[in-house]
């Protein structure tokens, strides 16, 4: 289920734009302009299953204590992208408005070339945050390619309802519920990866076991397997993964709150 919220969201995201780009070129008679971007989706499509191959397959490159150590720093790297990427959205969200103008720049410049780069790293990026995402959550459980593929259709049909039918969708409600997704789904990441550097002895647990409710919430079935496989639950986690746990959603509501004073000065 985490795979199609993640797809889903990341792909509707490089959707909208991609989808923004082609209207406003059909509004302002530049179709000609339509190759261009369909090349840097392309390209950008082919660039991040490159890297999700390489990803995979460097995943399976190390045992032992290295596999621990790797692994641990995998999953912060992708809750900190995670804690990035909500606090970008909450602050701009992608408006039609802006990438309009920045269509416009490129163009009337004739730079073609700066179109394929805005689309291209618009799609790529989303694409990068797939791979790490998914080959992240592959760590804390087994990965459903079915579900990820499936949020990734559902996506792109979406955007081609929105761009090209016309069909107005409020998506604003969505995105505030999968930021609030996102931001546990970050803090599940970040203390399951201080629970790996743990294992590898590089970090103190301080208190090895704070409670222990398998008996009663077994994180290897059921409800307790859900909650695992999406928020990373520990069923006797370490005094120093609560505490990463806490500081992590600490941290990203004080960090926001210190952006959001910042923008209304």
């Amino acid at each position: 289920m985490t795979e199609l919220i993640i797809t889903f969201r990341e792909t509707l995201e490089a959707s909208l734009i991609v989808g923004i780009v082609l209207a406003y070129l059909s509004q302002t008679n530049r179709q000609f302009y339509n190759k261009i971007v369909f090349l840097a989706v392309g390209a950008a499509s082919l660039l991040s299953a490159i890297l999700a191959i390489i990803f995979n397959n460097f995943l399976g490159g190390f045992t032992g204590r290295t596999e621990e150590i790797f692994e641990g720093l995998i999953m912060i790297a992708a809750s900190i992208m995670v804690s990035t990427i909500v606090i970008w959205m909450m602050r701009q969200s992608h408006s039609s408005g802006q990438i309009k103008k920045q269509v416009d720049s490129h163009l009337e410049k004739s730079q073609a070339f700066g179109l394929f780069g805005l689309v291209f790293l618009s799609v790529l990026r989303e694409g990068v945050e797939v791979v790490l995402f998914l080959g992240a959550k592959s760590l804390m459980s087994t990965e459903n390619f079915g579900f990820a593929l499936l949020g990734m259709l559902v996506a792109i049909i979406i955007g081609l309802l929105i761009f090209k039918v016309g069909v107005k969708i409020s998506l604003k409600p969505f995105f505030m519920f999968s930021s609030i997704f996102l931001i546990l789904f970050g803090a599940g990441l970040f203390a399951h990866g201080i629970h790996e550097l743990e294992e590898a002895k590089l970090v103190n647990p301080v208190v090895e076991h704070v409670w222990d409710i398998g008996r009663f919430l077994s994180e290897s079935k059921g409800f307790g397997l859900f909650l695992k496989d999406i928020f990373g639950y520990n069923a006797n986690p370490s005094l120093t993964e609560v505490g990463s746990y806490i500081f992590y959603l600490n941290a990203l509501y004080l960090y926001y709150l210190l952006i959001s004073k910042r923008t209304s000065l």
